[in-house]
């Protein structure tokens, strides 16, 4: 299977930079697979295409502000990425560094308000051992001094709006670096509006990683291989899965971080178990699915594992079909644009 049999061509105009002014407000294409049809609404009106008895459910992953810019003694200027916690210490790090010019190990960088980084070494994945130091906790720093990590496709530096807006309404377990952005289309109204109607909600936690924005370097598909991701399935959640599947109801995954999740519990242990771990399924065309029923998604990049995830669904001609649909009738797209419902 080849990488590039999942591009299309997207006029830049179609990127969603900033985000709408309400969050349910974005559009929503509906993708029916039985029927290979396809129809457009507003994300506000979801409620009207679940019915009761279906199970939702949301990555509650919170996006740290995970940009850090500060300066070498020298005066140079250097960025830090970050990527993981190292366990055991909040202070300690894995991280991306990049600074015009190379540095050494034990060297030290001033951030703000007195903090400072001191480089380690090398990790076995080849990035940086950071540990960070100063007169207030680190994660209290860091909240305030932090800048949002904004994908690299939106071309833009992050402003206050981004410190809300690129969280989901259900943001509560920090530690990834990148949203979940299926969920970022929720509201509490219309969480509120879902129950009413007898739509159970069941959370998971998936903390998105950097590895999320980087491209598939393979012709192959089959050759490229996947970054893993922490996640949490709490038992309140198997326990939903279970009894949605046995009353007949549909588990209806919101992002592919939550399919993912819920995929790879179920091909490890035969169905979604409680526990943690660190999920590195890679879902393309051929995947059986074992526990989604239905997908609410954004619109993703050409030739992605999103994308081939997607595809794995529906079908890659019926999704790269409904793409050349979506563009003609100007849905944006990426993080900040517009959503799909395939079920």
């Amino acid at each position: 299977m080849l990488v590039k049999d999942f591009t299309f061509l997207l006029p830049q105009e179609l990127i969603a930079r900033h985000p709408p002014e309400k969050r349910d407000e974005s559009r929503l294409l509906l993708l029916d697979r039985s029927s290979a049809s396809v129809s457009e609404d507003r994300f506000s009106n979801l409620q009207e295409y679940l019915n009761p008895g279906d199970l939702l459910v949301l990555n509650d992953t919170r996006v740290i502000p995970a940009r850090l810019f500060g300066r070498k003694k020298s005066g140079g200027k250097v960025e830090i990425f970050l990527l993981q916690r190292m366990s055991g210490c909040d202070e300690c790090w894995e991280c991306l560094v990049k600074s015009a010019k190379s540095f050494c190990e034990g060297q030290e960088i001033l951030l703000e308000s007195g903090m400072v980084a001191a480089i380690f070494h090398r990790s076995a994945s080849g990035n940086w051992l950071v540990r960070f130091s100063g007169n207030e906790p680190f994660y209290l720093w860091l909240e305030r001094e932090g800048h949002v990590p904004l994908p690299p496709y939106l071309q833009r530096d992050d402003i206050p709006e981004d410190r809300e807006r690129y969280q989901t309404v259900v943001a509560r377990e920090p530690g990834a670096v990148a949203a979940p952005t299926a969920g970022l289309h929720f509201t509490h109204e219309l969480l509120n509006r879902l129950a009413f109607r007898g739509v159970e909600t069941a959370f998971l936690t998936l903390h998105t990683g950097l590895g999320t924005f980087q491209p598939v370097r393979v012709e192959c598909v089959e050759e490229h291989l996947i970054h893993t991701e922490r996640y949490v399935i709490p038992l309140e959640t198997a326990d939903a899965v279970d009894r949605t599947k046995a009353a007949g109801g549909r588990v209806v995954a919101v992002g592919t971080t939550s399919a993912r999740t819920l995929e790879y519990s179920a091909q490890m242990y035969g169905k979604v178990a409680a526990g943690s771990g660190e999920a590195d399924i890679f879902i393309y065309p051929g995947y059986c699915f074992k526990v989604v029923d239905a997908l609410i998604t954004n619109f993703h990049l050409p030739e992605s594992t999103l994308l081939m995830l997607v595809s794995a669904f529906a079908g890659r001609e019926f999704v790269l079909e409904a793409y050349l649909e979506a563009i003609s009738r100007k849905f944006r797209f990426y993080s900040y644009g517009d959503a799909m419902f395939i079920t």
